[in-house]
């Protein structure tokens, strides 16, 4: 049985417009279907997009009592169809084409671009009706993970939940990578790492890890065996059916210890 047998809510979602730091950013708005209060959570999106998966994705974490905000983060390069492929990534071919083009704007994503995009974003969830007061969840996926981490790091008051899955570049030799963010996180964390992404070797599995425990950063880290980057993406051949379950599993265990 699936959490999607057991969940407690059918929902409705829409697409809408939310104002970011360099125009208006499409994004799709999923909640329970009722009349009242709900946790929020970010979601944010892998390389491949604003699409018909995360939209899916979305809609079975709402179905658990969320209201769930999935911004095109990618706005500035086009809308949500521009951005993403028109197909499924299911072979070699069409995804090294897809990733061809999308890598410069992934990597254009800087944290100083990126950081007030994300304050935007949680903003507009947090003053959304339906949305309760209490601090919200953010969950981020690839590339997403990243910039997961950026929005807990860079409002730690908005924040008591943070999911990262497949998420490379954790661990860099930059001054801005990543893992040197956890001191200013106060979000419980959780993260699946994938033993066959070579976006995050084991060696730095293990420093983020440790970043991890030396910022004192209350936190859930394993390694899913057997799964490669974007497990959890059921439109790529990338991805893992067990892992993609146990990552929504852990999810949702993550979010009602935290947001309620």
């Amino acid at each position: 049985m699936t959490d999607t047998d057991v969940a407690p809510f059918t929902t409705r979602g829409a697409d809408i417009t939310v104002t970011a730091a360099d125009g208006d950013a499409e994004a799709y708005l999923v909640r329970p279907d009722d009349d009242a209060d709900h946790p929020g959570v970010l979601f944010i999106i892998d390389a491949i997009g604003l699409r018909r998966q995360t939209r899916r994705m979305a809609d079975r974490i709402a179905s658990w009592g969320y209201v769930v905000l999935v911004p095109n983060v990618f706005y500035r390069w086009g809308t949500a169809a521009e951005t993403s492929p028109e197909d499924e990534l299911l072979d070699d071919d069409a995804r090294a084409e897809f990733f061809a083009e999308a890598m410069p704007r992934v990597h254009a994503l800087t944290d100083d671009l990126v950081e007030p995009d994300l304050s935007a974003y949680i903003d507009a969830l947090r003053s959304t009706p339906g949305v309760s007061k209490r601090p919200i969840g953010v969950t981020g996926y690839c590339m997403g993970g990243r910039l997961a981490l950026l929005a807990a790091a860079s409002r730690p008051d908005d924040v008591a939940a943070l999911g990262m899955f497949h998420t490379g570049g954790l661990v860099t030799q930059s001054s801005d990578s990543p893992h040197l963010r956890l001191g200013s996180v106060d979000a419980q964390v959780l993260a699946i790492h994938a033993d066959r992404d070579r976006s995050l070797p084991l060696e730095a599995v293990a420093q983020f890890e440790h970043a991890l425990i030396t910022a004192g950063v209350t936190h859930s880290a394993t390694v899913y065996p057997g799964a490669a980057h974007g497990y959890t993406m059921a439109d790529t051949a990338m991805y893992h059916h067990d892992a993609a379950e146990h990552h929504f599993s852990e999810l949702r265990k993550l979010f009602a210890h935290t947001l309620h």
